[in-house]
């Protein structure tokens, strides 16, 4: 008997061929597939299409995070190559040195006390390694640390994405509107728009409002509980100022319609919701992990990408829509041939 808390309930069958590996075309060139999440009808459009189905005085919502080049490589004394994976931006403990926490890859365990060379301006020191492959570290570094970042790491590409990173994906994996650095994944539904059309939007009369939700490792760890209920999200650093507050109150005291961009976005709105159809200014942790049963206080429509089997994110879209009408629209857009994942197409629910 389905209950809807059984994580076997969220897989489906995913060729290899749909994960996209490149982004599209253009940001506006990407599909676009329209749910009714009451009818369950679906429309097939493509991107540049969506402000027709955006009314003056409806609020877009962006997570206007910027990725950080959070994969950095290094040489032990010994030679052996180390592979880091930064899980938030590190914080600075004082002029050119920063710690924080990191998945690794090497050979052999890592252990306190051992220093990484990664090239002439960055230095890491192993602090304390945990179980898992996950380590405390110490960044020394000469200069700006978002500079010795850029020069040293590299954008931390998913790891469906089989291939190298490509000078293109400086710019391609990340918004347009990207602000606030911290974040080790793209928002991506937020990937899908253009410069353009944001102008579009706002001359259509459509607002906008922005929140900072830095996406941290929680985007690739996949569910492993049986029952999905005991799964624990990661925190992530949550922002939202008394624009965006203002902004969404706006929206639903004048009847019209608040649509999250990215389920990020959909998990900072309710998780600051004031149970009044608003939010609550707010600076602070949010693990906000959103299961089927959970009352939508604040978004009413969600632009969001195609996500993993068993993952967190396939859960919340169908909280919001409902597990049968995702899955059925998730068969639709594979025989339909839409590109699935990070760089693929997007779906609106409305």
């Amino acid at each position: 008997m389905k209950t809807g808390f059984d994580l076997e309930e969220y897989n489906y069958a995913l060729p290899p061929n749909f994960i996209a590996q490149y982004p599209s075309e253009d940001r506006l060139s990407s599909r676009l597939m329209l749910l009714d999440r009451t009818s369950g009808q679906i429309r097939h459009r493509l991107f540049r299409d969506l402000l027709d189905y955006i009314d003056p005085g409806d609020c877009l919502v962006f997570n206007n995070s910027k990725v950080f080049p959070a994969r950095i490589r290094g040489l032990k004394s010994t030679g052996g190559k180390v592979e880091f994976l930064l899980l938030s931006f590190p914080r600075e403990t004082c002029r050119g040195e920063a710690c924080g926490r990191a998945i690794y890859r090497s050979s052999k365990a890592l252990k306190t006390g051992q220093k990484i060379s990664c090239r002439d301006s960055l230095e890491i020191e192993i602090l304390k390694v945990y179980p898992a492959g996950q380590a405390d570290i110490k960044l020394r570094f000469q200069g700006e640390l978002i500079s010795v970042l850029e020069s040293c790491g590299e954008i931390p590409l998913p790891p469906y994405i089989r291939r190298p990173v490509a000078s293109s994906d400086i710019e391609r994996y990340q918004t347009v509107y990207a602000k606030e650095i911290g974040s080790v994944a793209a928002p991506t539904a937020g990937l899908h728009f253009s410069r353009r059309q944001l102008d579009l939007a706002r001359e259509k009369g459509i607002q906008m409002a922005w929140i900072t939700l830095h996406v941290g490792y929680g985007t690739f760890a996949p569910v492993r509980a049986t029952d999905i209920r005991e799964h624990k999200i990661y925190s992530e650093w949550l922002s939202v100022g008394e624009d965006a507050v203002k902004k969404i109150e706006l929206t639903h005291r004048t009847g019209h319609r608040v649509i999250a961009v990215g389920t990020t976005t959909v998990r900072a709105l309710e998780a600051t919701a004031d149970g009044a159809g608003g939010i609550k200014t707010y600076r602070g942790l949010c693990d906000l992990y959103i299961l089927p049963g959970h009352c939508f206080q604040v978004t009413d429509c969600m632009i969001t990408n195609f996500h993993l089997p068993k993952s967190s994110l396939l859960i919340l879209v169908s909280a919001f829509a409902g597990r049968d009408k995702i899955l059925s629209a998730y068969r639709e857009a594979i025989k339909s041939g839409y590109r699935f994942f990070s760089y693929g197409d997007a779906m609106f629910i409305i």
